[in-house]
């Protein structure tokens, strides 16, 4: 992708999401509706679903031949990574979002040709932007993150996890897991991946592990982490794939074989 062209969008991107923020915040005073989707668990509310739907009118109104993908039901069918594709969670941690309400971020991964160019991470609540595009470094509002440590153990280290363990009909070691937690210094769920890959970038999170994530939930966090410095592929080492559920792990480089050969195993 051209360096202007993203920039374009980069700068487009950066405008609805500020635009979609302040429309979250005006909902939140109002009561709104509360679905389930897959299980009683797997919540959606009609905000997730008009947020979807304002960048779904913006992008296609600005940019018609670029293909979207999102969470709840205003993308396209894609099924190749040829072209530039929106990758999108209009509110990544929608638990958090109607139980806490806070702790939940907009998700923007934009990838042209299968390369992830720009993302955008948007913590609602808090105003603060993660945002990255290709060879250009990341950044927390204006303050460019800083590489990665080289000088991180994973002893002193943090580590994201959720509570899913199987993927597939895979399921993980837990005993594994429940050594990698005794071995680290500690462990935290955030409830939102997407912020979750936000926190590695910014390097107050060592890792993130998780055995199921869609790529609206991953799409922007893989790229941001990757400016950094830092590692992400599917918990059986190979690469991610954009286009379908993943296992992950993204993390500091340093840890990043220990946890893969240590502490991964499936059953």
């Amino acid at each position: 992708m051209q360096k202007a062209i993203r920039q374009n969008i980069f700068d487009n991107a950066k405008h609805w999401v500020y635009e979609a923020g302040e429309r979250i915040r005006d909902h939140m005073q109002q009561q709104f509706q509360i679905d389930t989707k897959s299980n009683p668990n797997d919540l959606v509310t009609e905000v997730d679903k008009a947020t979807e739907q304002f960048f779904a009118e913006k992008i296609r109104s600005t940019y018609p031949d670029h293909k979207l993908i999102g969470e709840e039901g205003y993308g396209d069918r894609v099924e190749s990574v040829d072209g530039t594709i929106w990758i999108i969670d209009p509110i990544d941690g929608t638990m958090n979002f109607v139980h806490q309400k806070r702790n939940f971020a907009i998700s923007i991964g934009i990838y042209s040709d299968g390369i992830g160019e720009i993302a955008l991470i948007y913590n609602v609540m808090d105003d603060v932007l993660y945002t990255a595009l290709k060879g250009e470094g990341a950044y927390r509002n204006q303050d460019k993150l800083p590489m990665l440590s080289e000088e991180v153990k994973l002893e002193t280290s943090i580590i994201g996890m959720n509570s899913i363990l199987a993927c597939e009909n895979k399921r993980v070691n837990e005993k594994r897991v429940q050594q990698l937690i005794k071995d680290t210094r500690g462990t935290r769920s955030y409830g939102s991946a997407a912020l979750e890959f936000a926190y590695v970038a910014e390097g107050i999170m060592d890792a993130y592990i998780t055995m199921k994530l869609a790529p609206w939930d991953f799409a922007a966090g893989y790229i941001l982490v990757d400016e950094v410095g830092g590692m992400t592929t599917q918990a059986t080492g190979e690469p991610v794939n954009v286009l379908t559920n993943n296992t992950i792990v993204t993390c500091n480089k340093q840890i990043y074989q220990s946890i893969i050969k240590e502490y991964i195993e499936f059953k």
